[in-house]
């Protein structure tokens, strides 16, 4: 257990689409802000903290509802590109979070700045997930529900872990997250920046450097530990719906896991442990994460950071021996 002294002055935070959404909202804006609210609330003592913080967040439930009010108005309104519908959502949960989170700040007295910023990264125009559409976006439906989707607006839909159906998108791996140096930059100035929102807006670059946005949804989770490890940052702290990952999940033997290592945890993922609709993209992360040179990465419960931070509780995930 490490005291205040010792949790890590440069971090980043992973923060999941369904912390910033949860499924149990219809997702008005008073919703929206509560949540908000909440969220800045169990992230204010590491916000207090003089240090250098990178925020991400998910947009899952977000970027959906984007793609689908729009697809059931497309014979009125013109529909968006997914990449501009995932520059909306990560806009606007930004736009919440920042709110939230300075304001938080200034009830204490603190007068530390937020910055959201509108985040570019470059995908490979021939990454294979262009042709396996696998990220779920949108709420959950029921699979008469899905089938009917599907049928209307010729969406692919796949049953996520049991829970229920929902759309999948393309989810390419990121390889450059643009204008990193101005990330770098704010956060050595005190800044706490909120960037790399929905796994970012996907684009790729041709030979001149021009840029295109692309059809998909990156994972949040894998920005965040390319944005580590490009920052040179040692420790990712994720933070989801639940306190600690765990083996056998929802069956008998069901464990949780405390403090495992790189070796260990991929031994369990091999074993088909962490489905891909859940606990999959946040165990990749932290596997990228610590291949790229990070030394610990720690998943667990969002209303559980500090605590996390500190080892108190949170599946730690380190460097073998």
């Amino acid at each position: 257990m490490r005291t205040l002294n010792e949790v890590p002055r440069r971090l980043v935070i992973a923060i999941g689409g369904n912390a910033v959404h949860p499924e149990d909202i219809s997702g008005t804006s008073d919703e929206q802000k509560s949540v908000a609210r909440q969220t800045a609330e169990a992230l204010l003592p590491l916000a207090q903290i003089d240090n250098e913080l990178v925020i991400t967040h998910g947009n899952g439930p977000v970027v959906g509802k984007i793609m689908m009010r729009q697809m059931l108005t497309m014979s009125r309104i013109p529909p968006m590109s997914m990449d501009i519908c995932v520059a909306h959502s990560q806009g606007g949960i930004g736009y919440l979070l920042m709110q939230a989170i300075e304001n938080a700040l200034r009830e204490i007295g603190n007068q530390r700045h937020v910055a959201s910023l509108l985040t570019q990264v470059e995908v490979d125009a021939d990454d294979p997930a262009f042709r396996n559409p696998t990220k779920f976006v949108g709420p959950f439906f029921s699979e008469e529900e899905a089938k009917n989707i599907s049928k209307e607006l010729n969406w692919a839909m796949r049953e996520d872990s049991g829970r229920g159906w929902r759309h999948v998108v393309p989810s390419p791996k990121p390889k450059h997250v643009c204008d990193i140096s101005l990330v770098d930059a704010l956060v050595k100035r005190g800044t706490i920046v909120i960037a790399g929102g929905g796994g970012g807006m996907p684009v790729i670059r041709d030979a001149k450097g021009v840029r295109t946005g692309v059809p998909a949804v990156i994972d949040k989770d894998l920005t965040s530990a390319h944005i580590a490890n490009v920052l040179d940052i040692d420790e990712l702290l994720i933070l989801t719906a639940v306190p600690r990952v765990a083996v056998n999940f929802g069956k008998p033997d069901q464990k949780e896991l405390t403090e495992v290592t790189l070796d260990e945890i991929k031994a369990y993922h091999r074993e088909g442990h962490f489905p891909p609709g859940s606990m999959g993209p946040k165990v990749d992360a932290a596997i990228r994460f610590l291949e790229g040179g990070g030394k610990r990465a720690i998943i667990s419960h969002l209303d559980h950071a500090m605590p996390a931070l500190r080892g108190e509780t949170g599946t730690h995930i380190v460097q073998s021996a």
